[in-house]
């Protein structure tokens, strides 16, 4: 008998479900034992209160194409692991409770880097563990591209795209704020692809006055309009400059709804122009996975259940140049991966105009 179990932690993507149907179809594919699969309801709060589901193969199949997570799923902060849930229960101690009580062969968790440093601990205390790397964001460290990726950028480029027709109706210049907290991928992608003036990401804190000078300077080339992709972690440089607390203190204290609002309101400030900010928000998680993202989840799900039948664990799957490989737990919990300031495509996109609002 072999017992699996699978668990969707952290925000939701696109292709959450594409993953985990094909774990279960690699897995029943290539074994002769009997197999019982466990879904854990809501991420990490599944497995750590004991909720779960008892699924056949069945239940995954149409799931390739279908958007979020029929696990559903929740954040469990890894600072705060080891403190006690509101009804006392001691997580990590419930989790591997929970664990040896199904009598799991494997813990398949499919999350982005906060799910896979709790995977790592997991991994530490003992349970057979192997993670795949879910993030919109791009973030996670050891794997040139996650799942959800592709398809949050398309959802992001389409925004762009659809803006630019009221903007240049109108005349306006427009901020479009797009997710990136921390790391800059979907905007630097989204915005290369959807024709933005000006793209302004985390990585590369901006100077208002460089800003302005790329909208005027469309507007002297005969530009009725101009978009500014914004990540919702757009820094500029005299706030890269703050200590970490006082920045924190800044946001805090941000009458705005976001950064976006705050940059929108010193453009038109600056120019006179007629300025709007667009934010398509969760849309971004949302709808169906692209054909890119099928292939890799399923790529992903496929080398997780060939280990598990390995007997392998530890690992999160990853791809590294264009090859499909396993990176130890240890060596990914805890890091992000940031956009290079240097790297080819924000190098194309500043010769090909594209401001950063560094220079």
């Amino acid at each position: 008998m072999l017992r699996i179990g699978l668990l969707t932690s952290g925000g939701d993507c696109q292709a959450l479900n594409a993953t985990m149907r094909a774990i279960v179809k690699t897995v029943m594919h290539n074994t002769k034992q009997d197999v019982e699969i466990y879904g854990f309801l809501d991420g990490y709060q599944g497995l750590i209160h004991n909720r779960y589901i008892q699924m056949t193969p069945g239940d995954f199949s149409g799931l390739l194409s279908q958007g979020g997570t029929v696990l559903g799923t929740s954040r469990t902060p890894f600072k705060l692991l080891d403190v006690p849930e509101a009804d006392g229960t001691v997580k990590v101690p419930a989790m591997k409770r929970t664990y040896k009580n199904l009598k799991l062969d494997c813990l398949f968790v499919l999350g982005g880097n906060g799910s896979t440093k709790t995977a790592n601990r997991l991994s530490q205390e003992g349970l057979h563990v192997i993670a795949l790397p879910k993030t919109i964001d791009n973030d996670t460290w050891g794997t040139d591209i996650t799942f959800g990726f592709t398809s949050a950028t398309d959802v992001a480029t389409r925004c762009i795209d659809d803006i630019h027709t009221t903007a240049s109706s109108h005349g306006r210049v427009f901020v479009i704020e797009i997710m990136g907290h921390k790391v800059g991928w979907i905007p630097l992608y989204a915005g290369v692809a959807g024709g933005a003036d000006v793209i302004l990401i985390p990585e590369i804190p901006y100077d208002m006055d460089n800003v302005v000078k790329a909208i005027d300077r469309r507007e002297e080339n005969g530009g009725r309009f101009a978009i500014i992709v914004c990540a919702e972690g757009a820094i500029s440089k005299e706030e890269a400059a703050m200590k970490k607390k006082d920045y924190k203190k800044l946001v805090a204290q941000r009458v705005k709804p976001s950064v976006a609002y705050d940059i929108a309101e010193e453009i038109a400030r600056r120019t006179d122009r007629e300025v709007r900010v667009a934010v398509p928000g969760h849309t971004q998680r949302g709808g169906q996975p692209d054909s890119q993202d099928r292939i890799f989840a399923t790529q992903c799900g496929v080398e997780a259940a060939r280990g598990c039948l390995e007997g392998k664990y530890g690992y999160m799957i990853a791809k590294v140049g264009g090859k499909m490989c396993r990176v130890p737990l240890e060596d990914v919990a805890g890091k992000l991966k940031y956009v290079d300031p240097n790297c080819d495509l924000v190098r194309e996109a500043k010769l090909l105009g594209i401001s950063f609002g560094d220079e």
